[in-house]
């Protein structure tokens, strides 16, 4: 039998405030979503079939600088001769625009309607560990979770419980957006590693794992996205992730369904 002073002091340490960061990391992108003509499709598509994506990236990351006749005359394709692509097939620079004018940037597209940030659940770590305040620099004390996948979490929490817990969240309104059926499609991904959630919770009680759940919903290409966090039913701000740009690429589609 535990004494008294085991008791009090078992007491004592459920006791708050306690602190605990929480971080999302691995593999992921920022990508976005734009519905272009079905001239462009025509002209892209078959390219980075054959040649791969290099000149269809080349096109969108330095559109924002060029107008459609800088583009004609631009030789740093490789593939492509530049004076080739047709005004119909830039759809970085929209038909009603002056052709005196620049196009877009690839995180502002035009015709865009969906752009995400985030990391595929298949390709994502967790981490939870405790520390001494809210502050950036507050002090690590204690190893919570450490580097587990996101998974593998996922199925820890359903055996642990025996699946009367899940680490699933569908309380929120991220994702699920998709355009309509037989439309052409432009999915530009800018790949990236690192960190894509970081907060910190404060909490009256010990971190329970059963309280944490994952915001994840299926993005315009079919990947199950994590988009956020919940803690004891509430959704947590992100207070920014830390990755870094690892590439550029460009994919092309029909909407099927």
């Amino acid at each position: 039998m535990a004494t008294l002073k085991e008791k009090k002091d078992l007491l004592e340490s459920f006791k708050g405030p306690h602190f605990y960061r929480i971080r999302i990391w691995g593999y992921g992108a920022e990508t976005s979503y734009m519905k272009i003509s079905e001239e462009a499709y025509n002209f892209w598509s078959p390219i980075r079939d054959e040649h791969g994506d290099s000149d269809a990236v080349h096109y969108i990351i330095n559109a924002e600088e060029k107008t459609p006749e800088d583009v004609n005359k631009d030789t740093e394709f490789e593939d492509i001769n530049g004076a080739d692509i047709p005004r119909e097939a830039m759809f970085m620079h929209p038909m009603e625009y002056a052709d005196s004018e620049g196009g877009h940037s690839w995180y502002e597209p035009p015709e865009e309607f969906d752009h995400t940030y985030g990391v595929p659940i298949d390709s994502a770590y967790l981490t939870v560990e405790k520390v001494s305040g809210t502050e950036y620099n507050a002090k690590h004390i204690e190893d919570i979770i450490e580097h587990e996948d996101v998974n593998d979490f996922v199925q820890r929490i359903g055996d642990e419980s025996d699946w009367e817990v899940e680490a699933y969240s569908d309380s929120h309104e991220y994702g699920d957006n998709y355009p309509e059926k037989g439309q052409h499609i432009c999915q530009f991904i800018s790949s990236e590693k690192g960190t894509f959630f970081e907060t910190v919770i404060e909490t009256s009680l010990p971190f329970n794992q059963n309280l944490l759940k994952l915001c994840v919903a299926e993005a315009p290409n079919g990947e199950d996205l994590i988009y956020g966090l919940e803690y004891d039913g509430v959704e947590l701000d992100n207070d920014g992730g830390d990755t870094n740009g690892k590439g550029y690429w460009v994919y092309f589609y029909k909407q099927e369904f």
